[in-house]
């Protein structure tokens, strides 16, 4: 994905404590026709895991989910930060980290959302210390489903959370990967 490595060396930026900024295409606006890109991509390297769901994270995840989820033809689902009203039955709990809020978040998912059968697929924005994706696997654990695959916009690599995720033993995709940033500079891999 060229045209991403490109947008996140000229607009990225390394806010330090593993924050990288890519508010103007990704976290806060959103560039529809590079989701569209990212999505057309993640399905074309998933297609063979014939996944039935996708699971994200909210908020920044939604995007490249709902781009991933539109070409595969499966529907998304979320993890909820905050049950709403609207979440009367039981639901999956995970806490994970956050380093964009500085502390620990809650994922919640309706179990009438993700159950028995499913066969998931998780994409996120970022892939950092893997800990939101970890806990978005152990979602699909609870819920009895399978994980086939983890897909992710941006890696970080010097922060080695591919290490932890590869112990679920599925395909791991990350169409950009940052190998470091120091000295306000981004190197990509």
């Amino acid at each position: 994905m060229e045209e991403l490595k490109q947008r996140i060396l000229a607009e990225g930026r390394d806010l330090g404590r593993g924050i990288l900024k890519v508010d103007s295409f990704i976290n806060h606006q959103i560039d529809v026709q590079l989701m569209v890109e990212v999505g057309q991509e993640m399905a074309c390297r998933f297609n063979d895991a014939k996944a039935n769901k996708i699971l994200t994270a909210e908020i920044s995840g939604i995007a490249p989910a709902l781009a991933t989820g539109q070409v595969l033809q499966v529907p998304v689902v979320y993890a909820r930060k905050t049950r709403p009203v609207t979440m009367t039955g039981p639901v999956f709990v995970e806490i994970a980290p956050s380093h964009t809020k500085g502390r620990d978040v809650f994922l919640m998912v309706s179990t009438e959302f993700l159950g028995r059968g499913d066969r998931v697929l998780v994409v996120d924005d970022f892939l950092a210390t893997g800990a939101t994706i970890s806990a978005l696997v152990r979602l699909v654990r609870h819920a009895g489903a399978e994980l086939v695959g983890i897909g992710t916009v941006i890696e970080k690599a010097y922060e080695e959370g591919r290490k932890e995720l590869e112990a679920f033993g599925v395909p791991i995709v990350s169409l950009a990967v940052v190998k470091d940033v120091s000295d306000g500079e981004i190197r990509l891999a």
